[in-house]
């Protein structure tokens, strides 16, 4: 069992946590039409049932084993001890919630919240590997994300996990900090969906025989600008319900995360407009809102203990990076990610975590984090960057494997015919679109 303490919830808080918790589905509704919106018209329909798929998957899987896996500070869990010290590494709760009361104690919403986030992370690796995943595959794909590998992380930093303890048992700061899920939700699934494109490939015609890529334009900016609008509202209740259930936020409280939340989405969609406009001559609305989401992954990290213009900083920063990523990613890994998911999340997510351990500070009884666990302010950076670490070197590697495994034995990707026709017709038997033509490659050079 986890050395830390149980946090406790006033009345306020839970219903402030609550209603914020009913805002995170705006997220993925908003993530799924982003997905949609930026890829091809002929696929549109299939990413649109994938993500119904996934919610549903992801809801599934974390409710059989996600949540014993997680679990909350002060429950079971399986130690080790090394160093002197025990370390918890996951937990140990009953699978299928038994005998567990869901009556809105702390550790109820977390399992609520939590299911929320297994299936918001499960959304984020469709859009970069979308037109060409299989739908058997994506929900496989999803079992193991949100019945694993998402709440394995998560019981590390919000479970009372090792990475949580590295203040109270090492010194390093208040342990590590990421109460929004930059790392667990963010970095975790966006280093999913690079393992996932990894092993797809490219789409058919991306590249050119110079291993050139070519342009293959998003079908729709409408659902890409507005899946963006939606995000926003999702996130602010996605950072307020984290910050009251891991940060120890009062009701109060959640109007500064709020105000952060938009401001670091404001200044990385901006910044994202102005970089894309003075390199193409024009700004481009999809890395805009590539940028925008990169703001808001970026800000949920440290969203309850930075300054409002420490926000602005950490979203400009992060409009700027995601931009760029996309760039390096399709020129020079030669990734194929038609909606920017690696660099927005994945990328996005690491700036956010950085972000925490250069700009958070903690005031003097600031709730759970700032009161129960001990370590100077110093260490915070270093603890972070454990959990960089840990997301590189461990979550990587580890994924790429479960999914390099899976897709021997279901294999991931549609047939050549099949990703020609569209996987909306193949998979589907119908379009999105039936009135209109689909199937053309204009746009695809050979």
């Amino acid at each position: 069992m986890t050395n830390l303490p149980v946090p406790t919830l006033s009345e306020g808080a839970v219903a402030v946590c609550v209603f914020c918790i009913f805002l995170v589905p705006l997220a993925a509704g908003g993530l799924a039409l982003l997905n949609a919106g930026l890829g091809r018209s002929r696929s549109a329909a299939h990413t649109m049932l994938a993500s119904v798929c996934i919610l549903s998957v992801a809801a599934i899987a974390y409710f059989v084993c996600g949540f014993a896996v997680q679990g909350f500070t002060g429950q079971p869990a399986h130690v080790l001890r090394a160093g002197g010290q025990q370390w918890d590494w996951i937990g140990a709760g009953p699978f299928f919630l038994r005998k567990f009361e869901l009556d809105g104690s702390p550790a109820s919403l977390a399992a609520g919240f939590s299911m929320l986030c297994a299936g918001l992370a499960a959304l984020i690796p469709l859009g970069a590997a979308a037109e060409r995943w299989r739908l058997r595959a994506i929900c496989a794909s999803t079992a193991l994300l949100a019945g694993f590998t998402f709440p394995l992380f998560a019981h590390w930093v919000w479970g009372g996990g090792w990475l949580a303890q590295l203040g109270v048992n090492y010194g390093l700061g208040h342990g590590f900090l990421d109460l929004g899920g930059s790392s667990c939700i963010q970095a975790v699934s966006g280093l999913t969906a690079l393992s996932i494109v990894w092993i797809l490939g490219p789409r058919r015609g991306k590249y050119s025989s110079g291993k050139l890529p070519n342009a293959i334009p998003a079908h729709s900016a409408v659902f890409v600008i507005f899946g963006s609008m939606l995000c926003w509202a999702g996130w602010v209740g996605l950072n307020s319900a984290g910050a009251i259930l891991f940060g120890g936020a009062t009701p109060g409280q959640t109007v500064l995360v709020a105000v952060n939340t938009t401001l670091a989405a404001a200044s990385a969609g901006l910044a994202a407009l102005v970089v894309t406009g003075l390199r193409f001559g024009r700004p481009d609305a999809s890395l805009t809102c590539d940028g925008w989401i990169g703001g808001l992954v970026a800000s949920s990290a440290g969203c309850l203990f930075i300054k409002p213009a420490e926000a602005v900083v950490i979203g400009t920063i992060a409009g700027v990076l995601v931009t760029y990523a996309v760039e390096w990613f399709e020129f020079g890994l030669k990734v194929d990610d038609p909606g920017g998911s690696i660099s927005a999340h994945a990328v996005g997510g690491i700036w956010g975590l950085l972000a925490a351990g250069i700009f958070v500070r903690f005031p003097i009884n600031s709730g759970a984090i700032a009161t129960a666990q001990s370590g100077s302010e110093s260490g915070q950076f270093i603890a972070q960057l454990v959990g960089i670490a840990t997301l590189i070197g461990f979550v990587l590697p580890t994924t790429y494997g479960l999914n390099c495994l899976l897709n021997w034995f279901l294999p991931y990707r549609v047939s050549l015919e099949g990703e020609r026709q569209g996987v909306d017709l193949h998979e589907l038997g119908a379009d999105a679109y039936p009135e209109f033509v689909v199937h053309t490659e204009e746009f695809i050079q050979r």
